[in-house]
């Protein structure tokens, strides 16, 4: 069941006209997402007000510190620096205000004046802020990309200023079919007991209570922090599949989405839902990227020997889509809200109903490319890939998993008691396969396709110039290009440090794959 919320509107008057001389409210500023959206709007809005970031100070100085040493001197600047280093340096100088804040705080941790003063400089909320851990502990989480939504809507509401939240599509959960651009119901047996507000969203201040309860009797019964972050985590899996959804993060950013549906029910609030984000396609340069995502975590550890089959829906359609179109549909949800009438929106941002492509295909794609021209990207292939990367059902991984697993131990504990240090290779291949199915398989079995009708309905009002500087349609996407040389490329040059560069990169580099890729972003992958 979806509840239906967008409508037939009016033309978006002039994009770059809506945010002249406004002022802007981002928060994640240091995150994927949002430093590909400060870049381009520094880029072409040349008439922009003031963009306030709201960073949290973090372990060395104010968020203006924060900021030059996080956010100031990432590459995705580079393309500025050579064309017009006078201009961003003076953008960011003057134009770009820095607020020590904390949107878990209410108020978000500001004294109320100041609260109340900022309130009054900002014409538009765009909240990109999010943890994209797919298995982060529940009270993290439930902060994070629930709670937070009641300090950012408070805000919103008293600037009387509109909302961009940055949500995912992976709210669908465990829903199939065709995903659109509507509230979405939750999947499974908990559709019932989560009940449907007569205006269109649903009413969870009980479930959030409920889970709070749960979330205070674990802290009560547990004092070691390791164990606690453990069954917080285990706990955020339960009640996130017990109500249909995959895992901690989709089902708190669910949960975030009806908070704000609620509290800015007559005001203006555009929800924007993007599926898997990866590397730019075109701008600020093809490729650039921060961090490993999604796609990529599986992808590093096929190329550093450590797996070599993944459980996966190989005709299923995996939704992919590049980051600085998420910024472009960002902000031409931005300039609509600026300029009609107060209501609520959903836009998708996928390629999943305009441009689909099917999980075999990438994987065709991304191992041909490897074996063919491995050399190229030395910061991801220390040596020439041996194996094809295959893919099973879940049934057939369950299995292979568990026989090779006893093997694996059985030989790791005979070499233990002779006496030979570490785990052997095949156990470390083994608990890295496990981990990555753990975190990824569920994306990796897509059963529902998204459509974005309302996003390229939006993109087609703005008008032809906006089309050209913003663009947001999945078909520009060339999928061989983009994955192979297009994506690989940034993958190895943005993404991942020179091999003498970290002692033991293999080691990060798993350790960003259980992070699920931070967003999500991160998952800022799956946002």
């Amino acid at each position: 069941m979806t509840t239906s919320i967008n409508e037939t509107a009016a033309a978006v008057p002039d994009v770059r006209a809506a945010y002249a001389g406004k002022c802007i409210l981002l928060t994640g500023a240091t995150g994927f997402v949002a430093k590909v959206l400060l870049e381009k709007l520094i880029r072409t809005v040349p008439d922009l007000g003031r963009v306030v970031l709201l960073v949290r100070a973090g372990g060395h100085g104010d968020a203006r510190a924060r900021f030059e040493r996080e956010i100031a001197p990432s590459t995705v600047f580079d393309h500025q620096r050579v064309v017009r280093p006078a201009r961003l340096e003076r953008f960011l100088a003057e134009r770009v205000e820095c607020v020590t804040g904390e949107i878990t705080e209410a108020g978000f941790g500001l004294p109320p004046a100041r609260f109340e003063a900022l309130a009054r400089e900002v014409d538009v909320v765009v909240n990109a802020a999010a943890s994209v851990d797919f298995r982060e502990p529940l009270d993290q989480a439930l902060a994070i990309n629930t709670l937070s939504l009641r300090h950012v809507t408070a805000f919103a509401r008293v600037a009387g200023a509109p909302l961009v939240h940055v949500s995912t599509c992976y709210v669908n959960g465990h829903n199939r079919g065709e995903m659109r651009e509507e509230v979405v119901a939750p999947a499974g047996a908990a559709r019932d007991a989560i009940p449907l507000h007569r205006d269109g969203w649903y009413d969870v201040d009980a479930l959030i209570d409920s889970l709070q309860r749960k979330i205070e009797r674990v802290r009560s019964s547990c004092a070691d922090p390791e164990r606690l972050r453990r069954r917080l985590t285990d706990l955020g899996i339960a009640q996130a599949q017990r109500h249909g959804w995959n895992d901690t993060y989709t089902f708190t950013k669910w949960l975030g989405e009806q908070v704000a549906l609620r509290v800015m029910h007559g005001r203006m609030l555009t929800i924007v839902r993007p599926s898997i984000i990866e590397s730019t396609l075109r701008e600020p340069a093809p490729g650039w990227i921060e961090g490993v995502k999604v796609a990529d975590a599986v992808i590093l550890a096929y190329a550093r020997g450590k797996t070599s089959f993944f459980p996966a829906r190989r005709d299923g359609i995996i939704d992919i889509v590049p980051v600085d179109l998420v910024a472009n549909a960002i902000v031409l949800a931005g300039a609509e809200a600026l300029s009609g009438a107060p209501r609520h929106r959903i836009y998708q941002c996928c390629s999943g109903s305009t441009n689909p492509l099917a999980l075999g295909e990438l994987i065709r794609l991304l191992q041909a490319e490897a074996k063919r021209n491995w050399r190229n990207y030395d910061r991801l292939f220390h040596a020439e890939p041996k194996h094809d990367f295959r893919t099973v059902g879940e049934g057939t991984f369950r299995f292979v998993l568990g026989a090779f697993g006893l093997g694996a131990t059985a030989w790791n504990g005979l070499r233990r008691l002779a006496g030979a240090p570490g785990a052997t290779r095949a156990l470390d291949k083994l608990r890295t396969t496990r981990l990555l199915a753990l975190t990824f398989a569920f994306y990796a079995h897509p059963r529902c396709r998204f459509h974005n009708a309302g996003l390229l309905a939006l993109a087609a009002r703005c008008g032809e110039e906006a089309r050209r500087l913003y663009p947001v349609d999945a078909r520009l996407i060339d999928w061989e290009d983009y994955l192979c040389r297009v994506h690989m490329a940034g993958l190895n040059r943005y993404a991942l440090r020179r091999r003498d560069a970290v002692p033991d990169e293999a080691a990060a580099a798993q350790a960003d794959a259980g992070a699920g890729a931070g967003t999500l972003a991160a998952p800022q992958a799956v946002r």
